[in-house]
C-alpha cells in the first residue's frame, strides 16, 4: 500500500497534529506501508523556519522510514487572518503540485485548517485514487469562535466547501465523537464516518521521577507546580489563569508555562503587570524532552475559552499527561470531561470560572488521597489511548477502503 498523507505540521514541530500524524505514520511504516508525507518547512508557532531548514521550493529527509517532502508555503506567525490564510491556501498549492509526482493508493489530508484537505480532494481527482479527510477541528466555526472572523459572506462561502469536502471524501476520521455527531447533524451520511481518537505514545510518556536538578534550576524545590504545556494562542484562556496566579503566591503553588504562540508576549506582559511571583514562562524545548519538564509538575492545567464549539475537542495534552500520572485541572467541558471523570484523572472547573478553579487547585493540593487517586485513573486513561493501537486502528480503517 502506498500512502500520501498532507499535513502543514510535522516534526520537529512538536503541535499535537505534528505528533499524531508522525506517530501514525511510523506505525503504519513498521507495518509495511509505504509512507510518503507532503508538508512544509518547519516554523510553527512562531513563523519563523527552524535551524537547519529552508523554506525552498522543494526539498526531500526520510525519518523513521517516513519519506517526507517539504514544499515551499508562505510562513508567517499565527496571528492575523489574512497572512495565516496565505500561509494555508499556498501551501494547498504547493503540496498538490508536489503531490502529482508521488506514486501513491490512497490520500490522507489532515486538518485543522482545510485547505490541506482542498489538497487532498483536488489529488484525489486528478490521480483517480481515493482520499480521506481527517478532522482534527471544526474549521471556519473554531476560528468564529475565537473572534479571529464574523458572521458574512466568506464564512458562509467557507462552510460550503467545509461541507463538499466532506461529501467528496471516501472516508472521514475526525478526533472526537462529538466532531462526527456534528457532522451527522449536518447530512454527512454517519457511515462514512471513522473516529480515532488522539492519544499517548506509552514508550516516551510514562511516570517517571521529579527531575530534581531542573526544579532547582527553576527555584521550584518545596513548589506545588502547576503546568501548562502546549500552544498560547486564542482559544487557550491563560490570561484567566493568570489573573487568578495571585490568590496562591503564598502557597508554595507555582505555574510553569512551556511552548509559544500567538499570545504568549502578551501573557509576558499580562503577568508582569498583575505583579505575578509564582508564574514561570519557558521557550519550547524539543519533543524528547518534554518529558523532562512534565516529570516536575504535580498537576496540568488544561483550560479552554467557555464556547459550546469547545465542547466538542479533546486537547491532545491531557494523554500525555495521564501517561506520566499527572492529575489534570479542567477547564473544558463536554466530551473530554467526560473521559477525565470517567477514569478519575482530573478535576474540572467551569471555564473561566474563577472561584472554581481556586477550589479545584487548593482540593488538589491539600488531599493527598484524592491526588494518589488520581494518579491512580490517569495511567488508566493512558492505557485505554495508546497511540500504537489507535495507529492500528486507522491503518485498518485505510485497508478497508
Amino acid at each position: 500500500m502506498r500512502l500520501l498523507f498532507l499535513t502543514d505540521n510535522f516534526p520537529p514541530e512538536v503541535n499535537a497534529p505534528a505528533t499524531r500524524t508522525y506517530e501514525h505514520c511510523r506505525e503504519w511504516v513498521r507495518a509495511g506501508v509505504d509512507v510518503t508525507v507532503i508538508t512544509c518547512a518547519p516554523n510553527f508557532p512562531e513563523g519563523e523556519v527552524y535551524d537547519g531548514y529552508k523554506n525552498k521550493l522543494i526539498s526531500k529527509q526520510t525519518i523513521d522510514g517516513i519519506k517526507a517532502i517539504r514544499v515551499w508555503s508562505y510562513i508567517t506567525a499565527n496571528e492575523g487572518l489574512l497572512k495565516r490564510s496565505l500561509d494555508y491556501f499556498s501551501f494547498a498549492i504547493t503540496s498538490f503540485t508536489a503531490g502529482l509526482t508521488v506514486k501513491s493508493d490512497l490520500i490522507v489530508a489532515t486538518s485543522p485548517q482545510f485547505f490541506t484537505a482542498l489538497s487532498g480532494r483536488w489529488l484525489g481527482f486528478f490521480k483517480r485514487i481515493p482520499w480521506v479527510m481527517e478532522v482534527r477541528d471544526l474549521w471556519p466555526e473554531s476560528i468564529k469562535t475565537v473572534g479571529a472572523m464574523e458572521e458574512g459572506r466568506l464564512l458562509k462561502w467557507l462552510e460550503k466547501l467545509e461541507l463538499s469536502l466532506y461529501k467528496s471524501a471516501r472516508k472521514i476520521i475526525p478526533v472526537t465523537d462529538s466532531f462526527k455527531k456534528n457532522l451527522v447533524e449536518r447530512g454527512v451520511p454517519a457511515e462514512k464516518i471513522k473516529v480515532i481518537k488522539n492519544g499517548a505514545n506509552l514508550e516516551l510518556y510514562k511516570t517517571q521521577e521529579s527531575d530534581v536538578s531542573l526544579r532547582k534550576k527553576l527555584n521550584l524545590e518545596g513548589e506545588f507546580v502547576i503546568g501548562y504545556v502546549g500552544t498560547h494562542g486564542l482559544a487557550h484562556k491563560l490570561d484567566f489563569i493568570l489573573q487568578c496566579a495571585n490568590e496562591f503566591s503564598d502557597q508554595n503553588i507555582h505555574f510553569v508555562f512551556l511552548g509559544s504562540g500567538a499570545k504568549k508576549q502578551e501573557l509576558i506582559s499580562l503577568s508582569a503587570q498583575l505583579g505575578n511571583t509564582n508564574v514561570t514562562f519557558l521557550n519550547p524545548v524539543k519533543k524528547s524532552e518534554v518529558w523532562r519538564y512534565l516529570s516536575i509538575m504535580d498537576a496540568m492545567v488544561v483550560p479552554l475559552k467557555k464556547s459550546n464549539l469547545f465542547k466538542t475537542v479533546i486537547p491532545s495534552k491531557i494523554f500525555e499527561t495521564a501517561a506520566m500520572a499527572i492529575p489534570i485541572i479542567l477547564g473544558v467541558d463536554g466530551e473530554v470531561r467526560d473521559i477525565v471523570e470517567k477514569y478519575q484523572a482530573g478535576l474540572y472547573f467551569e471555564p473561566e470560572n474563577r472561584a472554581e478553579f481556586i477550589r479545584v487547585v487548593n482540593k488538589m493540593r491539600d488531599d493527598k488521597e484524592l491526588y494518589h487517586e488520581l494518579q491512580k485513573g490517569c495511567l488508566l486513561l493512558a492505557k485505554g489511548f495508546d497511540r500504537k493501537i489507535l495507529a492500528s486502528q486507522m491503518l485498518l480503517e485505510l485497508k478497508n477502503i
